[in-house]
């Protein structure tokens, strides 16, 4: 039987993922230097097709545009129990950490931020940072693993802002404003794109 996702236990499994070797190796290899590559003089030279022919080639083959996505439910879905929006998980993809936390950031401007140590939400719907990546999840934006693997980068960032404790004490500091969540959220979408997560 599978325990009940909270923010705080969110929190803990994202703390153990970062303390793991498997993380250490996956930000170790993101950390290294990529090869230096000797420059082509006149690279155009070697070309067959035009340049132009190329970039249309390549615009052809993009995929085409997704879906368009279900929006956030309004203020009411705000302050429902998250489990009503479990349905919306049937047959939703699973979706890379950064995307994740782009929805997590999109429940935070919608709905609200809030700092109520480790309550999903207030009575107005707002979240905490955990709370949000929670919501996202059950939104059907991503799986429980990418959910804790979100978490753990979030961890990453605060580890490198000096941060040594965990999300929610962070979220709950006194002085912290819903600018610093969604700045903080922003650079770990930031990390997690860079490292191709």
């Amino acid at each position: 039987m599978q325990a009940v996702v909270t923010p705080e236990l969110l929190d803990h499994e994202a703390a153990e993922l970062l303390d793991s070797a498997a993380w250490q190796e996956i930000v170790g290899r993101w950390a290294e230097a990529p090869p230096v590559r000797e420059e082509a003089g006149d690279w155009r030279r070697l070309l067959s097709v035009p340049v132009d022919r190329l970039v249309a080639d390549a615009l052809d083959a993009l995929p085409p545009a997704p879906p368009a996505e279900r929006p956030l439910p309004g203020r009411l879905g705000a302050i429902l129990p998250d489990r009503l929006h479990t349905w919306r998980r049937i047959g939703s993809p699973d979706v890379r950490p950064s995307v994740h936390l782009a929805h997590a950031r999109s429940v935070l401007t919608e709905w609200g931020w809030q700092n109520t140590p480790y309550r999903l939400r207030d009575v107005r719907g707002a979240r905490c940072v955990c709370g949000a990546m929670l919501a996202a999840h059950r939104l059907g934006h991503g799986s429980a693993p990418t959910m804790n693997e979100a978490g753990a980068w979030m961890l990453e960032e605060l580890r490198s802002r000096g941060w040594t404790g965990l999300i929610g004490p962070w979220n709950r500091a006194p002085g912290r404003t819903a600018a610093d969540a969604l700045a903080l959220v922003d650079a770990t979408i930031r990390r997690a794109a860079r490292a191709g997560r």
